[in-house]
């Protein structure tokens, strides 16, 4: 018998495991995780919604849990795509990685009031703004100008900026800006709103879109037509005019960053598009499309 007052069998073996060997069978993955962007009608697109457990979340909210993921084990991806100008409700498609979903950004309603979504879009004829989704992105801008219900929009609203109310009977709104962040190893700014358009002739030109990659607003008298958020940023599409159309809001994204010595190296599987970099200890995975499933050994 030992001091401690236990008796060890010479047969017996005796477990040599440890809380260390649980970190190699599960542990953090971190994410950034970004919706569709709405396509442009009048008023700009909503940017996709904006989630993150590495820096600030969208609407400039505080950064997530990290996702805790055990090898061998399937994890469900999708990258949404942006929503089509013009076309039926033109909302982003939703982005998912595991637990964690990002609403696709608010696009055309069917009235003057901008979608809701991720972000919201822009308003028109006195309508307002789409509402944002709490902690993913912000609202779409408001127009102001009833009296002339189809000369100047509202912006899209961004994930980290409101999108600009309507300026005055002929000034649209600017889309409102996205987020940096550092996931991917480098600092990259996504997510921003849909500039909007000038409806009709005469006014000012289509306003810029968000930073972070959102589309400009079309402008009637010059023919120009509202162009697309950035692919891959979940970024807003620029709003059309009276006879020239808005822009497709842009695809969204799925970034993954783990500690490499604990999880080893990830296997993304058929269905999406994706690579694998490093970063010191990290590895970190960015998925630019599709849908299907991640593990890792």
């Amino acid at each position: 018998m030992s001091r401690f007052g236990s008796r060890t069998r010479p047969s017996t073996a005796i477990s040599t495991w440890t809380q260390a060997d649980s970190l190699f069978t599960y542990s953090n993955v971190d994410f950034l995780v970004i919706a569709g962007g709405g396509g442009g009608w009048y008023g700009g697109g909503g940017a996709g919604g904006y989630r993150t457990s590495y820096g600030t979340s969208g609407g400039n909210s505080a950064a997530e849990s990290a996702v805790t993921v055990l090898k061998n084990t399937n994890y469900t991806v999708t990258v949404g795509g942006g929503g089509t100008a013009r076309v039926g409700t033109a909302v982003g498609s939703n982005s998912v990685f595991s637990t964690i979903t990002s609403n696709g950004g608010g696009g055309y309603t069917g009235s003057l009031v901008g979608g809701d979504g991720g972000s919201g879009g822009g308003g028109v004829g006195g309508g307002a703004g789409g509402a944002g989704t709490s902690n993913q992105g912000y609202a779409g801008g408001a127009s102001n100008n009833a009296a002339d219900p189809y000369l100047a929009s509202g912006g899209g609203g961004g994930a980290g900026q409101v999108g600009q109310v309507q300026q005055s009977a002929s000034l649209s709104g600017a889309g409102g800006d996205g987020l940096t962040s550092t996931i991917s190893g480098v600092s990259v700014t996504r997510a921003g709103g849909g500039g909007g358009a000038t409806i009709r002739y005469n006014g000012s030109a289509g306003r810029a879109g968000g930073a972070g990659g959102g589309g400009t607003g079309g402008y009637e008298n010059t023919a120009t037509v509202g162009t697309a958020g950035t692919v891959n940023t979940g970024s807003g599409g620029g709003g059309g005019s009276q006879n020239y159309n808005g822009g497709n809001g842009g695809s969204g994204i799925v970034i993954l960053r783990w500690k490499t010595a604990r999880l080893g190296t990830i296997t993304i599987g058929a269905g999406l598009t994706g690579s694998t970099t490093t970063s010191g200890d990290d590895t970190i995975a960015t998925i630019t499309a599709g849908s299907g499933n991640v593990s890792w050994s």
